[in-house]
């Protein structure tokens, strides 16, 4: 699993445009009125959902990695972790959801007048937890080392363990 957690930092992009995207598609198509932006608005958030998916998943694991060596001694920052990783679970469950109310209301032909502007509302508040859990990710490699070769010599070079 824990190549899993090295594909994080490279999967993590996608959900954060398409999710951003879809927002922007969702604004558009309200003010512009024209079917083809709200049909890309609802492909894109599929999209998005699904890349989002892979990046808790991807996350979820070197979550896991993380504790391991933090358990090994390593300085690990578990809290700023166990935040970041508390809005990426948001924000899949946020963003799934509005999928499934879309699809419904489109499905029902019911995705019309103010449900459109709710959508808007929606997606603009979704953006936003979007946002914070990229700064959130950012503060964890920036400010922290998470991930980053430093990091890595640092957890190489832990004293054994008693025992080993």
């Amino acid at each position: 699993m824990e190549s899993l957690s090295q594909l994080h930092p490279q999967i993590v992009h996608f959900p954060i445009a398409l999710l951003i995207v879809y927002a922007l598609l969702e604004i558009i198509g309200s003010i512009f009125k024209k079917d083809f932006f709200s049909k890309a608005a609802h492909l894109i958030l599929f999209l998005g959902v699904l890349g989002a998916f892979a990046a808790v998943l991807t996350g979820n694991s070197a979550e896991d990695a993380a504790r391991a060596l933090s358990k090994a001694g390593a300085s690990i920052p578990l809290k700023a972790i166990a935040e970041h990783s508390d809005y990426a679970n948001f924000v899949i469950w946020f963003f799934a959801g509005l999928l499934v109310l879309r699809t419904y209301f489109v499905l029902k032909k019911k995705f019309i007048g103010a449900i459109k502007y709710l959508f808007v509302i929606l997606a603009i508040i979704g953006t936003f937890f979007v946002y914070r859990t990229g700064y959130l990710g950012g503060k964890l490699v920036y400010k922290f080392g998470v991930g980053t070769e430093l990091k890595k010599m640092e957890i190489k070079n832990l004293p054994p363990k008693r025992g080993e």
